[in-house]
């Protein structure tokens, strides 16, 4: 994703919270390990049946009207600790 639209509002969820137009641009790969994987809860209607997976991110984020600038670590230095890839069925349409 390039310069994607975006809200800066540090001071969220107050009500007086200021929202300042921002830029925010990020890649995101996700390689699945292949490793079967499933979360299953029926009292709370939620299943999630996939695969481990392993992802990784650089980004970057622009607040012009403040002249501020932030950017990640390059993406081969970046590793989630927890990644799945897959399906999740939740609320009124999860069958047991």
């Amino acid at each position: 994703m390039q310069n994607v639209s975006v809200v800066d509002q540090p001071r969220w969820p107050a009500l007086d919270s200021i929202a300042t137009p921002a830029r925010m641009s990020f890649k995101m790969v996700w390689k699945s390990t292949g490793e079967p994987l499933t979360y299953d809860d029926p009292s709370k209607h939620f299943r999630f049946t996939g695969t481990r997976a392993t992802c990784q991110l650089e980004a970057q984020v622009e607040v012009p009207s403040i002249r501020f600038t932030w950017k990640s670590d390059p993406l081969n230095t970046s590793k989630a600790d927890v990644a799945i890839i897959g399906d999740e069925v939740n609320g009124r349409y999860y069958e047991s």
